[in-house]
């Protein structure tokens, strides 16, 4: 059976059960008012981006929030929201409370792509980094998130990388000193050598040594499921030797980084692994739409039905 067509038949089987009905390829349950229909909740908290739904929702914010908790899903994240208007972050909070959306990572600092910050061992450079990370602590009250994106930059290319490692470590511990008084969490993301040449971060392994270092609850590793396929595959058995430090999950298929099904990853399994596993956080959709318009939206919310059946 083709992919696209598993959800539309098991959508199919739920018409005539009692308080189901079937629309766009997902169940939904009336909650005893016929004028309010809710998609279920999906079994993992997948969290969409501003911008996913924007055909389907409309381009305001809220009406987009409203769009992910209306098809099941418990969270969302948003690389940019630290950016964002405090009025707005202050709205967006109350949405989210209200619809019951978790709030995900936002990117927590400056990310130097083309030449070291961290790595380095520079003061003034370091120093930015835990200015970025106090302002971020702020912004993470506003929104009630937990987590935040932490991506060391690039390499040095003029010092070993043991020495790397030991600044990195440092810059780390210091943010962590900063994060653990308001439970706040750090997350690590190892990045690809193929879209991101020359990161200084690229592998589980080298995350969970660094994460073992700075020996903080507040530093856990960001495993981008898209990212590690690429540097290096065998993703379930990596997940399980790293997962001790993994405190957040992302999402994207290979190639294209776009959704679930529209590539090589199996992740109906992965998923079902993570979640025997016990993992109860977030999985960030960081993944563009294989299809454009209403159709390619839609078919982001039925690969998530489809990969979330296990």
């Amino acid at each position: 059976m083709k992919r696209r067509d598993f959800v539309k038949k098991t959508a199919a089987t739920a018409i005539g059960t009692t308080g189901l009905v079937a629309s766009g390829g997902a169940l939904f349950a009336k909650d005893g008012d016929a004028n309010s229909v809710k998609a279920d909740k999906f079994q993992m908290k997948y969290a969409p981006h501003l911008g996913m739904f924007k055909n389907l929702a409309g381009d305001d914010p809220i009406d987009q929030l409203n769009f992910m908790a209306d098809q099941g899903f418990t969270a969302f994240e948003d690389n940019g929201m630290k950016d964002r208007d405090v009025e707005l972050q202050k709205k967006m909070a109350q949405t989210m409370e209200k619809r019951g959306l978790e709030m995900g990572v936002f990117v927590a600092h400056k990310i130097y792509w083309n030449e070291p910050n961290l790595a380095g061992g520079k003061e003034d450079l370091r120093e930015e980094f835990l200015t970025h990370i106090k302002e971020s602590v702020e912004v993470a009250k506003r929104v009630n998130a937990k987590w935040m994106t932490v991506v060391p930059g690039h390499l040095d290319l003029r010092k070993e990388m043991g020495y790397q490692t030991v600044n990195v470590i440092e810059a780390l511990k210091r943010a962590s000193e900063i994060l653990e008084p308001h439970g706040l969490t750090m997350v690590l993301e190892p990045l690809n050598f193929r879209d991101h040449p020359g990161l200084f971060l690229t592998k589980a392994a080298q995350g969970f040594e660094i994460c073992r270092a700075v020996g903080s609850p507040s530093c856990k590793i960001l495993f981008d499921i898209y990212h590690q396929q690429i540097t290096e595959g065998n993703i379930i058995p990596n997940i399980d030797l790293s997962y001790e430090e993994i405190g957040y999950f992302q999402i994207g298929d290979n190639p294209g980084r776009k959704e679930p099904t529209s590539g090589e990853i199996n992740y109906k399994n992965i998923f079902k692994h993570i979640q025997e596993k016990g993992f109860t956080g977030i999985l960030g959709m960081e993944h563009g739409n294989s299809m454009k318009g209403k159709e390619g939206e839609q078919r982001v919310i039925d690969a998530y039905r489809e990969t979330d059946s296990f």
